[in-house]
């Protein structure tokens, strides 16, 4: 069943042309995501489906049948209603009965009211209903239900508006960034959640293990068309090398044969039939094919890092605590040269604050931050820059300098700076305003690096940026020469730059992990394993006590139980090394996620067959 079709949809924006004449459609059980450079009018094509915008020309064609839920990417609420109101705002009887119940609850003294909304919630049978709207507000870290959206921050609010999307179940989900704002924690509960079920799915994300678990076809825009991938992000990788293969291929063989139609143009005589004037317009089209741009812009990050002494950053015994919430507790620590750390940690347990105090913009409560003297910060942070809507993209760069040193030992000015950056000179003089979110992180990223850091702090840097940015960066990042701390929700991001993690936990503890962000969950699953291990062999002692209750076994089932026996052993050898490849950390991206599968499979059948022998063996007695 069809649910969504776009027809021949353009639209400009400031004067520039974001896409011209696309067309695609949406059946139902599809989960498609739609992957385009910063700027090239993905939140703005959302906002034309869900008709909050209107196109400058084409169609779109909605099923009537189909329900829409959409997250925008800065969702906007009534300031004035609570989280409750803001998230219960809908048509549905069954929530606006769910609503009415959890207001009544509120004020049980009103027996009245109390009553009418439990007989509401028996007619509309809402109870397993409220249970999950329980669950998905919980999930999202959501409880203050009285709480004026007023007094939220963006990220509050991102997670109100994506609660309200989740416990609506529309027909059709239209979600733009919707890992943005959640933890690591959140993005993992929504993957499985959006995984499992058989919904219909249209969403914009730079989070790319998202995309990989997720999604079952990537549309890309790219240089203003239309390209379709029937697979997850590796099979978009795979197939797009191969479509820029073949388009440098196809611009070989046109340059080759445009020399032999090019002689002929020049020996052609003067009568020219209709023959003749095929060829020349044959001649013209392949003049423009050969002179086809196949390569893809990126942005260069080509800038000096000033050299590091040997005393880095050092914590000394730092405590730090906002009324009885203790965020740190005697830390301890000394950052070493090249030192690449993640951050990981719920939200609200201190990720930001650790990074305030590490650049001393906030003062430990006891203990010591030292700083080395040649240590200069790039801080590029959640919240982008505070500038005038009205201030130009040339006058931002020019307020930090006027000219950059690069590694090299050249120097660029601002405008030549915001070429690298992929802004091109029609660009230079627009208001900071008119800029996609995406463009103003870009915008961002280029004023923290020009001031030429040693000591790289990202805090949630991922937010916003385009795959391409982001690819470009890591590499930037692997080559830099300087220390690195970063806090973000992106499992790749993280997996692909640090080297250990901190694990920030209740009480101000901080656990230091020696790996990546996927072996430190892997670990953690292994460790729930050990603990399930412990309480099977707990349980076969009591069972060995229970001589009172024998039944025997026939002898199939006594050869069942020792082949179990020996399935299990060979079994529980395998998870041992595959953790123990893990642990060594000389694995890549690919192989590492066919190991954490693998593990996952073994870890499946150690529960069903150690259930089962534990069955017979109490048979047994």
């Amino acid at each position: 069943m069809n649910y969504l079709s776009v027809e021949n949809l353009s639209k400009y924006y400031a004067g520039i042309l974001l896409f011209d004449k696309i067309s695609f459609g949406i059946e139902k059980g599809q989960k498609i995501s739609l992957i385009a450079k910063n700027g090239t009018g993905k939140s703005t094509l959302f906002r034309l489906i869900s008709r909050i915008e209107e196109a400058d020309s084409g169609k779109i064609t909605f099923n009537n049948e189909v329900k829409l839920g959409f997250l925008q990417q800065q969702p906007y609420f009534d300031e004035n209603k609570t989280v409750l109101e803001a998230v219960f705002d809908s048509d549905n009887e069954i929530l606006r009965a769910v609503q009415e119940y959890e207001l009544a609850m509120q004020n049980p003294e009103n027996k009245k009211r109390l009553e009418s909304a439990l007989e509401k919630m028996d007619v509309f049978n809402a109870w397993d209903y409220e249970n999950e709207i329980k669950q998905i507000l919980s999930k999202l870290n959501i409880y203050k239900l009285n709480q004026k959206i007023g007094e939220l921050s963006g990220g509050e609010k991102k997670r109100v508006a994506l609660a309200k999307v989740l416990i609506e179940k529309p027909d059709f989900y239209l979600l733009d960034e919707p890992t943005n704002h959640l933890d690591l924690e959140m993005i993992e509960w929504l993957e499985e959640h959006l995984k499992s079920r058989n919904l219909t799915l249209f969403m914009v994300t730079h989070d790319r293990y998202f995309l990989e678990r997720v999604c079952d076809k990537i549309i890309e825009l790219d240089e203003g068309k239309l390209f379709h991938y029937e697979g997850n992000y590796s099979y978009y990788l795979t197939k797009k090398t191969e479509r820029k293969d073949k388009q440098v291929l196809d611009v070989s063989k046109a340059k080759n044969l445009l020399r032999k139609e090019l002689d002929w143009m020049r020996r052609m005589p003067k009568a020219r039939g209709t023959k003749s004037k095929e060829r020349i317009d044959r001649f013209y089209k392949l003049e423009e094919k050969s002179e086809k741009k196949v390569f893809d812009k990126k942005i260069d990050l080509d800038v000096l890092t000033k050299r590091l002494g040997k005393k880095i950053v050092e914590f000394h015994n730092v405590s730090k605590s906002f009324d009885d919430n203790v965020v740190l507790k005697n830390f301890s620590y000394k950052f070493a040269k090249k030192e690449r750390v993640g951050i990981a940690g719920p939200n609200g347990s201190g990720k930001t604050t650790f990074l305030n105090l590490l650049t001393g913009k906030l003062k430990a409560d006891s203990g010591e931050v030292i700083k080395g003297e040649t240590v200069v910060y790039g801080y590029y942070k959640q919240e982008l820059m505070r500038v005038s809507g009205k201030k130009r993209v040339v006058d931002v760069v020019k307020e930090n300098a006027e000219y950059i040193p690069l590694s090299d030992g050249t120097m660029l000015s601002a405008s030549q700076m915001l070429e690298r950056f992929l802004f091109p000179p029609k660009m230079h003089y627009i208001p900071v305003e008119k800029l996609s979110g995406g463009e103003k992180r870009r915008l961002y990223l280029l004023t923290v690096l020009m001031k030429n850091p040693n000591f790289l702090i990202f805090d949630e840097p991922t937010n916003d940026l385009d795959i391409l940015t982001l690819n470009v960066l890591e590499n930037f990042i692997e080559n830099f020469k300087g220390c690195l701390v970063v806090v973000t929700h992106d499992r790749y991001f993280m997996d692909k730059l640090v080297d250990h993690i901190f694990i920030f936990k209740e009480n101000g503890e901080i656990k230091d992990f020696n790996g990546k962000y996927t072996e430190y969950k892997l670990s953690q699953e292994s460790a729930k394993t050990t603990i399930g291990i412990k309480k099977v062999k707990k349980k076969e002692k009591i069972i060995t006590k229970k001589t009172n209750q024998k039944k025997g076994l026939s002898f199939k089932e006594k050869y069942e139980l020792k082949q179990l026996g020996e399935e299990i052993d060979n079994l529980e050898e395998r998870k041992k090394e595959l953790e123990n490849i893990i642990n060594r950390g000389e694995t890549d991206h690919k192989k590492l996620q066919d190991i954490s599968k693998e593990l996952s499979e073994i870890i499946e059948q150690l529960d069903d067959k150690g259930e089962r022998w534990l069955e017979l063996a109490e048979l047994e007695g």
